[in-house]
């Protein structure tokens, strides 16, 4: 897919891997519509990106449907069309095994990361299907098909995106939307402040001890597979080689993983 001229949806844009997406696609002839929930953070972006109107920015909730398809419009009134839609939004959930989570923290993350993607994906899909030519890509994670200890309801809904996203590509097959999951390894962001969340461990989510890829690194993955219209791609080292291992031996890369991040539990 060409970059130059498209509009993009980026979520999660006041920060991360995502903001870094947003300067990329803009960097390549883009316009991008980005939100977030973070007013600051998005006005910092904005700084750094000094695109003009090529870059609008809004405040919104992706969890709130409503606010979702009011964006939608704003959007699509803003720049004329949206060709693109990157979900990267996303949060952690508390460094606890399941039997310590509390019910508000599961639904939290399950909010966030799947009907949050949801919500985005339903919104915008049926203007992506008029298009000459669209995308549709959603960040799932190594977490999603690598279990780590600790954080277990974050690994489901990071799989949940990662079937959803197979079963779209598998729906819109011979139309006009190709479809991306990405699954992002340890990644050097701030997602665990920005989830809310306090790490006993005193490391990062998806991380140590895995050597991290940079933001600026990983939105690089992501914009290049929406350029060659992958069905997925792993981001850093650790993805790549446990997604092999899991492949080759589940129970063993279960194990390692047990053994490599359970301080992540203290």
């Amino acid at each position: 897919m060409k970059i130059s001229e498209k509009t993009f949806v980026v979520t999660g844009g006041g920060n991360g891997i995502a903001r870094e997406v947003v300067l990329g696609l803009l960097a390549k002839g883009a316009r991008v519509a980005t939100l977030d929930l973070s007013k600051d953070g998005l006005a910092e972006t904005a700084r750094l990106a000094n695109a003009g109107d090529r870059l609008s920015t809004h405040v919104v909730n992706i969890t709130d449907r409503a606010g979702v398809e009011k964006f939608a419009e704003e959007a699509i009134k803003l720049h004329g069309a949206v060709d693109g839609v990157l979900n990267i939004a996303g949060v952690i959930q508390k460094f606890v095994k399941v039997i310590d989570l509390p019910y508000e923290e599961v639904e939290k993350v399950m909010n966030v990361n799947f009907y949050g993607v949801v919500n985005v994906v339903k919104t915008f899909l049926p203007h992506l299907i008029t298009r000459p030519e669209a995308a549709i890509l959603n960040v799932s994670s190594m977490g999603g098909f690598a279990a780590v200890p600790g954080q277990a309801v974050y690994g489901a809904s990071k799989a949940a995106v990662a079937l959803l996203t197979e079963a779209l590509y598998a729906e819109l097959m011979g139309t006009n939307v190709q479809v991306t999951a990405i699954y992002p390894g340890a990644i050097a962001t701030d997602i665990t402040k920005n989830s809310g969340v306090e790490n006993p461990g005193g490391e990062s989510a998806e991380t140590t001890p895995f050597k991290m890829t940079s933001a600026k690194d990983a939105a690089a993955v992501i914009i290049t597979a929406v350029e060659k219209g992958k069905f997925r791609a792993m981001i850093g080292g650790d993805a790549a080689a446990l997604d092999k291992m899991k492949r080759f031996s589940p129970r063993k890369a279960t194990e390692l993983i047990a053994k490599k991040m359970g301080s992540l539990l203290g």
